[in-house]
Parts: C-alpha cells; sequence; structure tokens
C-alpha cells in the first residue's frame, strides 16, 4: 500500500464519515436541545443520567471488540488468512450477545437503585427515571450489537454501512422521535420514559440493517471451497481475546470516562446540576464523533500497514488523519469558547450558569484533538494492555477529582476533572506511541491547520473582538486553499474527479 493510495482511500472513507458525523452530531445537538427545552432540569438530568448508564452498559456488553473486530480481520486479510474470518467473526459476536442480554437484565433489575442514587434530593423523579432506565434496558443489547457489527464491517474498510445506518437513519429516526415526545408532552404528564423510548428505539432497524450488511461483505470476500482445521479456529479464538481482552477493559473504562462524570454529578450535586453539565459538555460529542469519523477510516489500513511493518505508511496515515482532525475541529473548540454565553442561551437562559464548564472542556479537546486518534495507533501497535492502563490511570484522575470537586463546585468541579483526565489519556499514548512503534501526529499538516486556526479564530478575534469573528471563517478558508499542499487536501480531489 504507497502512502498516496494509502491517503487517497483514507480521504473516501473519512469524508463519507466526517459527513455523517457532521449529520449525528447535528442530530444530536438537537436532540439535546429537545430534552433541555421540554423537560425541567430534574427531569432533563435524570434522561442524561438514564442515557449515560445506557451507553456504559452498552460498552462494557461489547468486550471492547470494537478494536478486535477491525484488527483481527484486517489482519488476516493482510496475511493472507482469510478462510479464518468467519471464526474471527463468531469469536467476536457471540460473547456480545450473550453478555449484553445478560446486562440488560441486570440494568432492569437495578433500576430503582441507579434511579435512587442519581436523583438525590429530587424524590418525586425516582418513579420516572426508574421506567426510564427500563425502557432503555430492553434496547441495549440492540445498541450493542449494533456497534459490533459496524465495527466488523469496517474491518472490511467497508465505511457505508457505519454512516448510513448508524451515523443518517439512527440520528435521523432519534431525532424525528425525540422531536415527537417533544410534542407529546405539551399535554402528556411523566415525559421522561417517552423519551427515553424515542432516543433508544431506532437501534431496533438498525441493528437488523447491520447484520444484513456484515452478512453481505462477508460473503463477498469468503474463499470459496476452503475449509480450515480446529486447531486453526481455536488459534484465531486464542489470539483475539488475547489482544482483545485488554482492550475489553479499556473501553468500558474509556466509556466510563465519558459518562461517568454525568452520574456523578447527578448523585453528588443534583440533576439540575447534571443537566447543566450535560448541556455544557454537549459540544464536546460533536468533536468525538469528528474523531471518530476520520479515525474509523484509518483503523484498518493502519492495521494493515503495521502488520506488515511498513512505518512509513502507518506515520504518514497517521500525521495526515491528525492535520485533518485539526482542521475540523480546533476552530470548533476556539469559537465555543468565545461564544459560550450564547451557545449556552441557546438551551434556556437556566444553562447560562456553565460558561466555565465550556471554557475548561474546550480547553481540554484543543490538546487531546492534536494528538490526534492515538489511543486507537496504539491499539493497532498490538499494545492494548498498555491502552488499558492509561485508561484505567485518566479514569482515577477524573473519578478522584469529581469526588473531591463536585461537592463544592458541582458542574465545574466534573469539568475539572474531565479536562484532566483527558489531558493524561493522550499525553501518556502519545509519549509511548513515540518510543514504542516510532509514530508521532506532528507532521506539516497537523501543524499549518493548527497554527491556521489559532491565527483566525484566536489570535484575530482577541486583537479585533467582534469583528474578528466576522474576518475569522473567510481567512480561514482562503489559509485553507492555500495550505491545501501541506494539509493533504489534494487527496479528496483525487477522490472526487475519480469519482
Amino acid at each position: 500500500m504507497s502512502e498516496k493510495s494509502g491517503t487517497k482511500a483514507v480521504a473516501r472513507g473519512g469524508l463519507a464519515n466526517m459527513i455523517g458525523s457532521a449529520l449525528a452530531g447535528g442530530t444530536g445537538f438537537a436532540v439535546t436541545w429537545i430534552v433541555a427545552r421540554s423537560l425541567g432540569p430534574d427531569q432533563a438530568g435524570a434522561f442524561f443520567a438514564s442515557t449515560a448508564a445506557f451507553v456504559l452498559a452498552g460498552g462494557l456488553a461489547k468486550l471492547g471488540t470494537q478494536t478486535g473486530l477491525v484488527y483481527w480481520p484486517s489482519r488476516l486479510r493482510a496475511t493472507n488468512r482469510a478462510e479464518l474470518l468467519g471464526a474471527c467473526l463468531r469469536t467476536g459476536l457471540t460473547p456480545v450477545i450473550v453478555t449484553s442480554l445478560l446486562l440488560a437484565l441486570g440494568m432492569w433489575l437495578a433500576a430503582p437503585m441507579i434511579a435512587r442514587a442519581t436523583a438525590h434530593e429530587a424524590v418525586t423523579a425516582i418513579g420516572t427515571h426508574t421506567a426510564a432506565l427500563r425502557v432503555l434496558a430492553l434496547f441495549m443489547p440492540l445498541q450493542a450489537l449494533t456497534d459490533a457489527l459496524l465495527t466488523a464491517t469496517r474491518g472490511y474498510r467497508a465505511m457505508r454501512p457505519t454512516v448510513l445506518y448508524d451515523r443518517i437513519l439512527r440520528s435521523a429516526l432519534q431525532l424525528l422521535l425525540v422531536a415527537a415526545a417533544g410534542v407529546a408532552a405539551l399535554w402528556t404528564a411523566g415525559a421522561l420514559p417517552m423519551f427515553a423510548f424515542a432516543w433508544a428505539a431506532p437501534y431496533l432497524p438498525v441493528t437488523v440493517l447491520s447484520a444484513y450488511a456484515l452478512k453481505r461483505v462477508y460473503g463477498a470476500s469468503k474463499p470459496p471451497g476452503v475449509t480450515t482445521r480446529r486447531a486453526e479456529r481455536r488459534g484465531v479464538r486464542r489470539e483475539f481475546w488475547r489482544f482483545t481482552g485488554p482492550r475489553a477493559l479499556a473501553s468500558v473504562a474509556q466509556l466510563a470516562l465519558q459518562r461517568v462524570d454525568v452520574l456523578l454529578v447527578a448523585a453528588l450535586g443534583g440533576l439540575a446540576p447534571a443537566a447543566v453539565y450535560a448541556v455544557a459538555g454537549r459540544f464536546v460529542v460533536l468533536i468525538q464523533f469528528a474523531n471518530q469519523g476520520i479515525s474509523q477510516s484509518v483503523q484498518p489500513r493502519l492495521a494493515e500497514a503495521l502488520a506488515t511493518g511498513d512505518r512509513r505508511t502507518a506515520n504518514h496515515l497517521y500525521q495526515t488523519a491528525t492535520g485533518w482532525l485539526v482542521l475540523v475541529t480546533w476552530p470548533i473548540n476556539l469559537l465555543v469558547m468565545q461564544l459560550a454565553p450564547i451557545y449556552l442561551h441557546i438551551f434556556g437562559d437556566g444553562y447560562v450558569k456553565g460558561r466555565n464548564v465550556v471554557i475548561i472542556l474546550a480547553g481540554a479537546m484543543l490538546v487531546a484533538t492534536g494528538c490526534g486518534m492515538v489511543d486507537m495507533v496504539l491499539a493497532m501497535a498490538g499494545r492494548t494492555s498498555w491502552n488499558l492502563v492509561n485508561v484505567l490511570i485518566a479514569l482515577t484522575v477524573t473519578i478522584g477529582l469529581d469526588v473531591l470537586l463536585i461537592p463544592r463546585l458541582g458542574a465545574l468541579g466534573a469539568a475539572i476533572g474531565l479536562a484532566s483526565a483527558m489531558v493524561a489519556n493522550n499525553v501518556l499514548p502519545l509519549i509511548q506511541v513515540g518510543r514504542v512503534a516510532g509514530l508521532h501526529p506532528f507532521g506539516r499538516g497537523t501543524r499549518a491547520a493548527a497554527l491556521l486556526s489559532l491565527t483566525c479564530f484566536g489570535a484575530l478575534p482577541l486583537m479585533t473582538g467582534t469583528p474578528g469573528l466576522a474576518l475569522a471563517v473567510p481567512a480561514f478558508l482562503a489559509g485553507v486553499w492555500l495550505l491545501r499542499g501541506p494539509l493533504a487536501l489534494d487527496a479528496f480531489t483525487r477522490t472526487r474527479r475519480t469519482r
């Protein structure tokens, strides 16, 4: 795989993923706005706490297969062992189905306890909070299975199912159903379970379509008439879980790092501060979607390059993708920092108090995105156990600071904890990737994108005020055009001409 062909392929998949991620991020922002406007602060906080518990349970059910189901299909194809792909898929998917059903049952039974722990002083919210958790428990196996199935399709370099079914279809259905729930809430009491159902129901059709997509890509790549020995299948299972086992714990810890803060704010500070914190940090999810959109396109090709020892191509892919990520996300972070009061006022007057939360999280996201998809690179280099240690350190940092600061500072304390954890969770693997694999994200494109973003959306508004903000976008676009060579944007041009 040459550097140019690899970059072009990443551009093709990354562009589709970025468009889908932008749509998913926009619909997620709209869903948050509808929930914040339709429900009171306590009920909105209960909704965000319930969905956080739902995502945590689903992440546990996936058992870290998000990495293994990309790494191993890519590796098996790169090493001419495609006949073992079926055994690999069964090894990864079967435990996810069993574990998700068990965890869904556990979530159903534990719903009253979770509601009491997070409802805090809002005793009247416990009943509806419990009902919402049980509604989500019914759909949790579908969420885990959808992610696992779509991950497996990406192991075959098929990006379209993820974009069409998860980014576009699920997000659009969530927005439509949550909007309908918002309208119904004008006349219906006890709307929280209804919102939970509207948010989770789209996983049903998406799961069915994802299973069909995996069946198609697997059938198209299955070698005809090739049989495998039991010892070979057993070897694949052993190697798969030896690689994926540490990543299973790391993925749960990673999700906890992203979601446990909402639960801790609800438990230690109350549901209303939890709603403020969830709304203030909503833009972080948009940034994470952008990161996923690019990294999911890079991941299979990076795994193949590292599997064959082609570190030059791997480093080129890593640096190019990081440059694109910085180019897309740093302007958003810098704008959100400067326009935090306006951003929060969109959700209602009661959320403006989260201004400092926005500024702290946006600053941390500048560091995180500047390191690129470094945790994924470390995992594709085969260091999943190191990845686990890094995430556990970051999780310890955020929980420790949350417990210490939330009772005194509320949502701001949680923001400090999460920001510190994000910095640790990116700087540590950055050092490790450099030492072990000889890779780093600071290529020409990354430096150009960072300098351009800081100049247009940082220095220019600070020096000139409001007129600077008006000039920032055209200046940025002009800079992107002038720097299109270092930013490797010609890959997108070649992709369009090929089509």
